[in-house]
């Protein structure tokens, strides 16, 4: 195929950009799948015309959802007339870009990879697609476990070994907490209890996602979830408290400075009494105070609590 002047094409390198991989990542495509910029003209480098740019997309598509490079190349390779977008001016060369690096993730399936692949894009809408995805075929303790929790513990040893990817944390976190939040504003399954129950991180602690996977699949569970978000001072706990008359308060930590048991055994009676249940990794050699639970996990929570309020 040969370039009018109108369409000169893409370099590599502009390519890569668009896509937000390495050109290294392209050189290997065209490579091993053959899949590759299709102008050959004589003494000039080769470009990606704007089917080829088409097709590339279908296959990064398609890794998104888990599929192996090599099928997903042959899937993008047999559409005969992909879409073509026109093709855009080089980006800008401060444009960030995730350098053909994947996350280390084993023993997972192709949907957590897809995941990763979408979070190392900062392609949000891939991202929240897969998630919203997961929730609505197998819930979201399953897709917390199974995508969520590998995907930021891979992020967060990335960062751990190179000190880079803080962004793909905050890209990750803010679409589980905006498909977990939106679960939390829909009608739910008919709950055996009207009181509810309050679930907030302790003074201090920023990192509130597991306590609002909770919210949600409690939500899910017919339990009637009270999420007060990250860093909830103690009187604000107490006061939701009285006013609300819980079945049962929650309070996640993630590290020991947080995991204070003076906070728990200062809570509010009310009438009638409510369960209380330290959740969180933060707790793990706290002193509870007595009847107080202990939670290490997001199906243990879910168990725990929705057995002792849907009586």
């Amino acid at each position: 195929m040969a370039h009018t002047a109108d369409a000169p094409g893409l370099t590599v390198a502009a390519t890569a950009r668009r896509l937000g991989v390495a050109p290294g990542t392209l050189r290997t495509w065209d490579r091993r799948y053959g899949i590759g910029p299709s102008d050959h003209a004589p003494g000039r480098h080769r470009r990606y015309s704007t089917a080829d740019v088409a097709r590339l997309e279908l296959m990064q598509r398609a890794l998104v959802r888990g599929v192996s490079p090599g099928d997903a190349a042959r899937y993008a390779l047999s559409v005969q007339e992909p879409e073509c977008a026109p093709v855009r001016p080089e980006p800008d060369e401060s444009r960030a870009r995730v350098g053909g690096r994947v996350l280390r993730l084993p023993s997972v399936d192709g949907r957590a990879r897809g995941l990763g692949r979408a979070a190392l894009a900062l392609d949000s809408v891939a991202v929240s697609g897969l998630l919203a995805e997961s929730v609505r075929s197998d819930g979201v303790e399953i897709t917390w476990d199974e995508l969520v929790r590998p995907v930021l513990g891979a992020v967060g040893t990335r960062w751990a070994d190179t000190a880079t990817g803080v962004e793909v944390e905050h890209l990750v976190t803010a679409c589980v907490s905006a498909v977990f939040g939106a679960l939390l504003g829909r009608t739910g399954p008919a709950a055996h209890d009207t009181r509810p129950v309050l679930l907030a991180a302790m003074p201090g602690e920023q990192h509130a996602l597991p306590i609002l996977a909770l919210a949600a699949a409690l939500h899910a569970h017919g339990v009637v979830p009270r999420y007060l978000g990250a860093d909830l001072p103690a009187d604000a706990l107490a006061a939701a408290a009285r006013r609300t008359a819980p079945v049962a308060v929650v309070l996640w930590s993630l590290m020991p400075g947080t995991a204070d048991p003076c906070m728990l055994s200062a809570m509010p009676r009310t009438r009638p009494r409510y369960r209380t249940f330290a959740a969180g990794p933060g707790w793990a050699d706290a002193a509870l105070p007595r009847r107080t639970g202990r939670l290490t996990s997001l199906r243990a929570a879910v168990t725990a609590i929705s057995d002792a309020v849907l009586v």
